[in-house]
């Protein structure tokens, strides 16, 4: 058996990147259809599948932002915190579009960099 295994999934408007990864290393790197066109289970299988090969259960970090309806994936309660299943707990990393615009107004609460430096390993913890 390995370390603990970690998934992120990286949902965009044409593709859902997946990497795995253990004890720092990569065990998979993916590159899956569009959302549109995957079935409402697919991605729970697909993890479920990944936790069953590797006779554990896995951490799930699905990187979301406002480009892409990452609900499709299922991956959500009712809240919009991560879904808590048998064979995998899903955690949810806000993604900043590239070139997203930042208010001014916010840079009077000070410097926030330590937090932007967390890993997304850490959004489990």
């Amino acid at each position: 058996m390995t370390g603990q295994i970690l998934v992120t999934l990286a949902p965009e408007r044409e593709r859902v990147r997946m990497l795995v990864t253990s004890e720092g290393k990569d065990m998979l790197k993916a590159v899956l259809g569009p959302l549109r066109s995957a079935h409402p289970r697919a991605a729970a299988t697909l993890l479920e599948g990944l936790a069953l090969w590797h006779e554990q259960p896995l951490s799930v970090v699905l990187c979301a932002d406002d480009s892409v309806d990452s609900c499709a994936l299922d991956l959500y309660e009712t809240l919009g915190f991560g879904r808590r299943a048998l064979h995998y707990e899903v955690g949810i990393a806000y993604r900043r579009r590239r070139g997203a615009h930042r208010d001014p107004r916010l840079s009077q609460f000070g410097d926030f960099r330590d937090l932007r430096k967390i890993g997304l390993g850490e959004v489990l913890r």
